[in-house]
């Protein structure tokens, strides 16, 4: 390919599908076009689920194309059927617009706002979708859709063939998407749309719908589903969702999270993840031999883009505080107490999956059982524990789960 963006995106292995690779690269090549990707906004903030798709946008900005972020304010009152095996819970207005509110947090600390020409776009599709008069939508824009085809995506397909329900409003969804690619066509010259490959039919829909009413050419461009060597689902933890939104994950925890990546996924992350030069990417692996230097430079990068080079370094610090130092440091995730009856104290199971250290007390007993839990770096073998506040040393104490989660409990 001549153009950078496009060149760079497949060097990356962001590039899975394009409706047509040969002009779009043509396009790239003459001018700056601008591209959006759709985002749901059905919790308070994305998850790392949705970095990759972020970072096409970072690489957009390098490149000289503009981003546009459509925060679904309309859709999300709708529900993306893709990839899901029930219907979404039905969220009410003013609490998707905190969430956008919320989510919009991420998208200006990753990218760069200062340049004219690249700086992104923020849009709600609720603009256009809560005003829509359905009679005319439907000869205008439903007229186009066959029921045959649309039967046929993968994400009407799945459900039914597993005898799931599909309601009529999440059937909609994908003509509700097309329309949105035709108004960012219209209002915003937006010549692209990007998704994950499990958007694909419903790109495929909107570039049709621009052609089919504008007599015009648009082109859509899937990333790929990230799959993780170990199987697991990309973003999970003992904790749960790995958010991008700092005070639901902390700046260490992030760190933590890309320095636990599995050994066979380090160098396609360091690709996904980071701004360093592919071919320095290949130099560093091919050179340093120890792989957990590779997964600190990784959790370093990774979380200097999100969270800043001060937060990045200071994570690392911790970090080696708490496996290499002490075991001690005091940036650890901290868990707040009141003070402790002198004579009751705290039931320890009951402590750990209150404040979601464990995600049950059972979990808690199969750790101790393990040899798996320590406080203050003394291991554990009485499930019955009750914490005192002799337990803690100057009104600190630390709890360690295995190797990797510890956490520093502060009686205020």
């Amino acid at each position: 390919m001549k153009n950078k963006f496009l060149s760079e995106m497949q060097s990356r292995g962001y590039l899975n599908q394009c409706t047509d690779l040969e002009k779009l690269d043509a396009l790239c090549s003459k001018k700056s076009i601008s591209g959006y990707i759709g985002f749901d906004c059905t919790a308070n903030s994305l998850h790392v689920g949705s970095l990759l798709q972020i970072m096409i946008f970072k690489l957009m900005q390098k490149h000289g194309h503009r981003p546009i972020i459509l925060l679904g304010g309309g859709t999300t009152l709708i529900g993306d059927p893709s990839g899901k095996s029930e219907t979404r819970k039905i969220l009410k207005e003013n609490l998707i617009k905190r969430n956008i509110k919320s989510i919009k947090k991420v998208f200006k600390k990753i990218l760069d706002f200062s340049n004219k020409k690249t700086k992104p776009i923020f849009v709600n599709n609720a603009e256009w979708l809560t005003k829509l008069n359905y009679i005319k939508f439907l000869r205008n824009v439903g007229s186009h859709f066959t029921i045959n085809k649309m039967l046929t995506f993968d994400s009407v397909k799945l459900r039914l063939d597993r005898e799931q329900s599909l309601s009529y409003m999440e059937f909609n969804y994908m003509i509700l998407q097309a329309y949105d690619f035709h108004q960012l066509f219209k209002k915003k010259k937006c010549l692209l749309q990007i998704g994950g490959s499990d958007q694909w039919g419903n790109i495929v829909n909107g570039v049709e719908l621009i052609r089919r009413i504008d007599r015009k050419e648009s082109f859509g461009l899937t990333s790929p589903l990230i799959t993780l060597a170990s199987g697991a689902k990309m973003g999970k933890t003992e904790k749960g969702a790995v958010w991008l939104n700092e005070e639901l994950f902390s700046p260490y925890e992030y760190w933590q999270f890309w320095r636990n990546t599995d050994d066979r996924d380090v160098k396609k992350f360091l690709n996904f993840f980071t701004e360093i030069e592919t071919n320095e990417i290949n130099n560093i692996v091919e050179k340093e031999k120890n792989i957990n230097k590779l997964k600190i430079i990784l959790a370093n990068e990774a979380t200097k883009i999100l969270h800043g080079e001060k937060a990045s370094k200071k994570a690392e610090l911790t970090a080696r505080d708490t496996f290499e130092g002490t075991g001690f440091s005091s940036n650890l995730p901290e868990i707040k107490v009141k003070s402790l009856d002198a004579k009751q104290g705290i039931n320890f199971l009951n402590f750990l999956s209150k404040n979601k250290i464990t995600n049950s007390k059972s979990e808690a007993r199969r750790l101790i059982k393990s040899n798996g839990l320590k406080i203050n770096d003394i291991l554990l073998n009485d499930d019955q524990k009750i914490l005192n506040e002799k337990d803690f040393k100057d009104k600190v104490l630390k709890i360690s789960c295995g190797k990797k989660r510890h956490y520093l409990v502060k009686i205020i």
